[in-house]
């Protein structure tokens, strides 16, 4: 099985020393280079193109969440985690803005570090359904009418709305709630495979990376509102 390949910048030697020992130690992980601020970052992604870049919030040179917004742009296959001290950090909100798929606190168990590679690396977003939650309603509440998002516009973000059948619109708002896979089943009352292949489709549809942003669609497109449900 070929590894996840990964990228830590952070400019603490520790904690990239750290991440780095726990992830290289998983059979299935590669750290592939490091970093120490985010335009090293950039060109480590550019050299090694890995799966995955794990990236501080705040370094010198350049922040992550600039990194962030080029890597997201300019190399797709690479997914991007924030690492970040608090749980919800404002960098953090501009950072899945403008691409990110999710954050990890610094404090993470080493477990839940590798697991949470894995997940971005498989294309889900990092966010549990309680911490999309509090996240999303604090998201829309900044971002809410705002414009700039994936859609771009209220009528594109119509447009691409109108490609979803009833039951991908129904499970679109369910993602908006924070609800998870086995809770919009459970919703729905269809199974967690069939969800699977809603979110799947409506990823597709949307021109979306991952559930997260498939969850700021839905409130900057007003396929719901904050507050809603």
């Amino acid at each position: 099985m070929t590894p996840i390949r990964v990228v830590v910048a952070d400019d603490q030697e520790l904690v990239r020393a750290g991440f780095g020992m726990i992830l290289d130690a998983q059979p299935d992980i590669e750290v592939v280079a490091e970093a120490c601020d985010g335009a090293e970052a950039i060109e480590a992604v550019r050299e090694h193109r890995p799966d995955v870049l794990l990236l501080d919030v705040r370094m010198p040179v350049m922040d992550g969440l600039e990194a962030a917004r080029r890597v997201c742009a300019e190399f797709s296959e690479t997914r991007v985690i924030m690492l970040t001290t608090f749980d919800i950090d404002d960098y953090v909100f501009d950072a899945l803005y403008a691409g990110a798929s999710g954050f990890l606190l610094k404090d993470v168990r080493r477990d839940d570090l590798a697991h949470g590679v894995r997940m971005v690396a498989s294309g889900e977003a990092l966010l549990a359904p309680s911490v999309t939650r509090r996240l999303i309603s604090e998201f829309a509440a900044r971002r809410g009418g705002a414009g700039g998002g994936p859609a771009q516009t209220p009528r594109a973000a119509s447009r691409l709305l109108e490609q979803l059948t009833i039951r991908e619109q129904e499970t679109l708002r369910l993602l908006a709630r924070g609800l998870s896979n086995a809770e919009i089943a459970a919703e729905l009352v269809v199974s967690e495979h069939t969800v699977k292949t809603h979110v799947s489709n409506v990823l597709g549809k949307l021109q979306l990376r991952d559930r997260v942003h498939a969850v700021v669609f839905a409130y900057e497109a007003g396929a719901v509102v904050a507050g809603e449900g």
